[in-house]
């Protein structure tokens, strides 16, 4: 499906194909968690969720309005043309915490259950931010109807939640930003949502420095969908 075909989101079906998706998942994170401590499994995504409490709830998401030129779409006029993933890592006084999945997604989510944990979507009576998520992974995905450019600071006003030099969220302290690796100058607000761009954010003592993280978000999340859906027939 090219980037450019408007495409709404469609109700969700276990035809054939999907039904292999579901169990080649599970399957895949069966084996992956085997390999790994408890505190991990591979998620929906594709991306390794860990076993860690969460920064701060998703339920504190914005009602809908527009909030910083950033739009809320429904199901069925969603349109999305610019289509990216970031994946972001918090830890706090040295402990790792983790975006929760449903940021940007207002009440009622769809919830769509699966061994590897919880995937949230916008359902049929409410509105999907073109900046969310919908796994506890640490990916942000953009969706948007027009390619432009997004900062840290516009998801997490769409978040509600604060984020500035002393403060992420309701953790306080000294903040360090990383992306791709280059610690960054200045106001975490103002950080960049780039393309597969792995940013880390400290905050407190002692700082963790940078980890490197490498990703990749499969399924019907994966880039160059119109949509996010897991599993996609």
């Amino acid at each position: 499906m090219s980037n450019s075909t408007m495409t709404p989101r469609r109700a969700r079906s276990l035809t054939p194909k999907a039904l292999l998706a579901v169990l080649a998942i599970a399957s895949g994170a069966t084996a992956w968690a085997s390999s790994r401590t408890s505190n991990s499994v591979v998620g929906s995504e594709g991306v390794v969720v860990y076993n860690v409490p969460d920064l701060a709830g998703a339920t504190s998401t914005r009602s809908g309005q527009k909030v910083d030129g950033v739009g809320c779409q429904t199901q069925a006029k969603e349109v999305v043309k610019y289509h990216i993933h970031i994946h972001v890592a918090i830890y706090v006084d040295g402990r790792m915490v983790r975006l929760p999945g449903g940021i940007g997604i207002t009440p009622p989510p769809l919830i769509e259950r699966y061994p590897s944990g919880d995937f949230y979507d916008v359902g049929l009576y409410d509105c999907l931010y073109w900046l969310h998520t919908h796994v506890a992974d640490g990916i942000i995905h953009v969706e948007a109807p027009a390619k432009q450019s997004f900062t840290l600071g516009q998801f997490f006003d769409v978040w509600n939640q604060p984020l500035g030099p002393s403060r992420v969220g309701p953790a306080r302290g000294a903040v360090t930003v990383y992306e791709n690796g280059r610690s960054l100058a200045g106001n975490p607000r103002n950080t960049p949502l780039l393309p597969g761009g792995a940013i880390q954010i400290d905050v407190g003592t002692p700082a963790v420095g940078y980890r490197p993280v490498s990703f990749k978000v499969t399924g019907g999340c994966g880039e160059g969908t119109t949509s996010c859906s897991v599993p996609k027939g």
